[in-house]
């Protein structure tokens, strides 16, 4: 038997594909925050995803050519914020290359153990940042659930079909 193998790989399908196939799935909308020592950093994910119950892990995924990767990268430890749907102005912010992101009107304060968290969002995950796995031009960080917060009051913003809207 004869094993023929390709040296041909598939690059895939076009960027442009590929974002429309995404825009018609509805995803969540967060801001992650972290300090590794310089000031806080903070940026607009929509690929919030549960891995593991036990322990509890999640992950999220951050570009490389993202302002806030080089933090991200020495952090040990992140903030997940669950924005609501009455703040699409502050994942809006977030989501601006170039903005000072912590300055006002953006309320925030520090947890505890340091790490920045936005104020009046629907809830919140402290992580331990366990793994940081390369993919592509992005990052896919790993991290362990430490602490929680959420507020049953609030709606969840969704990010679908290239705008915020509420659920």
């Amino acid at each position: 038997m004869t094993l023929i193998v390709s040296s041909h790989i598939t690059a895939g399908i076009a960027p442009e594909r590929f974002k429309k196939a995404f825009r018609r799935y509805p995803a969540g909308v967060v801001v992650v925050t972290a300090d590794a020592g310089h000031g806080p950093v903070g940026f607009t994910a929509t690929s919030l995803t549960s891995l593991s119950l036990a322990p509890p892990l999640v992950s999220f995924g951050i570009a490389l050519s993202g302002s806030s990767w080089p933090t991200i990268e020495r952090a040990s430890s992140a903030v997940v914020n669950f924005i609501c749907a009455e703040q699409e102005p502050l994942a809006r912010t977030f989501a601006t290359s170039g903005a000072d992101r912590f300055a006002a009107p953006t309320a925030w304060h520090r947890l505890p153990e340091g790490d920045p968290v936005l104020d009046d969002v629907a809830g919140w995950l402290r992580l331990s940042i366990q793994q940081i796995v390369p993919a592509g031009d992005h990052r896919i960080v790993v991290g362990r659930v430490e602490e929680a917060e959420h507020d049953e009051s609030r709606r969840p913003l969704l990010f679908h079909d290239g705008r915020y809207v509420a659920l």
